[in-house]
């Protein structure tokens, strides 16, 4: 009886242990006397006592290598140590055991020679501002060469460029230079623009001062015309008003019955008071000559007595 209960648990033992279960995002290459037998994927599964083997493990995430810096020369004959890191996927798990030893390895000494390829064809300053072709170029050749392991690569990224330590000190000194470079044409390029907003400054004021001088000259000019306007209308008021006052004299004289030379003197006396003793010539109406040559010859007669 025990025997039989000690049979029974290594029957069930062995039966559990022939029930695999197949995790997610994982496969199992398995193995069957030594022959490839197929690949179990997610799930349970049941193998074949001392018969069937599980020969490996694979992991179908994508999986992150970050590879030591390697030594490469570029065309003009600067040595620099470059680490990369692969990004890459398995997608046969059959290929992936069985064809390749060490699949990791194999993907290190790949992109370690490609890199050595590729950087071969550039030289230090491509090398260092080419970073996506270097990485695209990458990817591509190492993507080929890993299609018979079952391996599938996404990315291929340069980690870092360590160049020599002179070449370092060279590039700082050059970067100086070029700052202070910058530094003296940002500063000349602000002085000329400085000294051009000045000599506009100046130009506008100059242009601003003429217009007010010519501005002033115009009122001025304006205002002496509308001075000799008012003086000439009134010197043009007060003659008419001197011509009315005659008017009025001499209408006067007439209604008051005097006769004609009267008049006439009091036409004289007028043209008296309009000269004020300022006009140098009188212009004196015919109708008064003969007033005036009799005024002399009365004048004459009375000397003569």
């Amino acid at each position: 009886m025990p025997v039989l209960v000690f049979l029974a648990i290594i029957i069930i033992a062995v039966i559990i242990s022939c029930i695999k279960v197949v995790p997610q995002a994982n496969a199992y290459v398995v193995e069957r006397l030594g022959t490839y037998a197929g690949t179990w994927h997610t799930g349970m599964h049941l193998k074949m006592p001392l018969i069937d083997k599980v020969a490996k493990k694979v992991l179908l995430k994508e999986q992150v290598y970050d590879f030591p810096p390697q030594p490469v020369i570029t065309r003009d004959n600067v040595t620099m140590r470059i680490d990369t890191v692969v990004y890459f996927q398995i997608t046969d798990p059959k290929l992936y055991a069985y064809g390749v030893e060490n699949p990791i390895m194999a993907i290190e000494n790949l992109t370690a020679t490609t890199l050595r390829n590729i950087i071969g064809e550039l030289d230090f300053d491509s090398t260092l501002t080419s970073r996506e072709v270097i990485n695209t170029k990458m990817r591509a050749s190492v993507d080929v060469a890993t299609d018979p392991w079952g391996i599938k690569v996404n990315r291929v990224e340069l980690k870092n460029i360590m160049a020599p330590q002179e070449i370092q000190n060279a590039m700082e000194r050059q970067m100086k230079a070029e700052r202070e470079r910058r530094e003296a044409v940002t500063r000349a390029e602000g002085e000329k623009k400085s000294a051009i907003l000045v000599a506009e400054g100046k130009k506008e004021s100059a242009i601003l001062n003429a217009q007010a001088e010519k501005e002033a000259q115009i009122l001025r000019a304006e205002a002496q015309r509308e001075a000799l306007i008012r003086q000439a209308e009134g010197q043009a008021e007060a003659i008419r008003k001197v011509q009315e006052a005659t008017a009025e004299g001499l209408r006067m004289l007439k209604e008051a019955g005097a006769d004609e030379s009267v008049l006439q003197l009091k036409s004289l006396e007028t043209l008296r008071d309009m000269a004020n003793g300022q006009a140098t010539k009188i212009i004196i109406p015919s109708e008064l000559q003969g007033l005036a040559g009799l005024a002399t010859t009365f004048k004459e007669v009375v000397s003569k007595d």
